[in-house]
């Protein structure tokens, strides 16, 4: 079999910021980098970085649950021997807790779900992975799960170790409902004289566009639990430059924007509801990469799966920054091509 020829593809990168973030993972001003070929992204986020910094608390960014997936498909009989297969396998979860505990330092089985489909039987593994977004640690063990499922003689056949009820790199529903990744809410509440000032704009407006546009307009475009600007612009900068598999925007890219008028002045908040990040394995050895995430701080030594949330926090601000960015700047006739077009022939001349 012959090696496949390597070579490296030069992506336009910048750091961006400072974002001045809080929460529960994070609180500190730190530059993020974003790695794109729609090189206005960076001054688009930086207005939005400036704005956090203008704040007190900036974005904070809340990481609500964290967990990697993994269906694994059996195939019994018929729907009945499917349900009492499932009935025995609930009774012996201990077992599969202890089997997942000793093959790994870190995978540990959180969850379990279930769906029948005629006679195939879906079961949905939920675990934690520490700093790993984890999809092989989470195939791995869902391969020692089913052999000791399938060693039991409950009258089931092997299917798939993964069946799709996972779902990975797909626009489901089911990440959302059940979760996989990090789940993390960023929000901001901005006064008045500073949406008006540093955004162009008002509470009222920004708020009417995230109702007629993300929400609205992505319902009659038949969007699946989503209902936001242009999340997967920052979220593939950012998961380009530190490292992710970047087909992971597909889920990642699944969430939703809310605002608010209030007195105080626009609360803006940038709900993700998966996710998937890492600190640690495949991508994360390339020397810029390391740098990147020296420079973010996920590097330091902490406890399991806290610079991965640390991570998931500044995507998170990041998200807000491009997207508050650029909903203002459509509340404004012209002002979006307006800016493209400046900044782009700014970079050619």
């Amino acid at each position: 079999m012959s090696k496949h020829e390597q070579f490296v593809t030069g992506i336009p990168s910048s750091w961006v910021g400072p974002i001045r973030i809080s929460g529960n993972a994070i609180d500190e001003e730190i530059k993020v980098p974003l790695a794109t070929y729609e090189t206005p992204l960076w001054p688009s986020v930086g207005r939005g970085a400036r704005v956090s910094r203008l704040v007190e608390g900036g974005i904070r960014a809340t990481v609500v649950d964290e967990r990697m997936t993994r269906s694994s498909l059996f195939i019994a009989r018929d729907a009945a021997h499917a349900y009492e297969a499932m009935s025995r396998i609930r009774e012996r979860e201990a077992e599969l807790h202890e089997v997942v505990t000793a093959q790994s330092r870190f995978a540990r089985l959180i969850e379990i779900h279930e769906e029948i489909v005629g006679n195939l039987l879906f079961i949905r593994f939920a675990f934690t992975t520490g700093d790993a977004s984890g999809h092989n640690m989470v195939t791995q063990a869902a391969d020692s799960l089913m052999n000791l499922i399938l060693s039991w003689d409950l009258g089931l056949e092997y299917g798939s170790v993964s069946g799709n009820f996972c779902s990975d790199k797909k626009a489901t529903s089911v990440n959302g409902i059940l979760g996989r990744g990090k789940r993390v809410v960023a929000e901001i509440l901005i006064p008045h004289d500073i949406v008006e000032s540093k955004l162009r704009s008002t509470a009222q407006q920004i708020t009417d566009i995230v109702v007629r546009k993300n929400l609205v307009g992505s319902t009659i475009a038949g969007a699946v639990r989503s209902a936001n600007a242009h999340f997967a612009n920052m979220l593939l900068a950012f998961y380009l430059a530190t490292g992710q598999d970047a087909a992971n925007i597909v889920e990642g890219s699944q969430g939703i924007v809310y605002a608010e008028n209030r007195e105080e002045g626009l609360y803006f908040s940038c709900t993700l509801p998966h996710l998937i990040v890492g600190t640690v394995g495949n991508g994360k050895d390339l020397e810029q990469v390391e740098d990147a995430l020296q420079k973010l701080g996920c590097r330091e030594p902490r406890e399991p799966g806290a610079n991965a949330r640390r991570l998931a926090a500044m995507i998170a601000a990041t998200v807000l920054c491009g997207e508050l960015s650029l909903l203002a700047a459509q509340t404004n006739p012209g002002e979006l091509m307006r800016s493209h077009v400046a900044l782009e022939r700014g970079e050619r001349n």
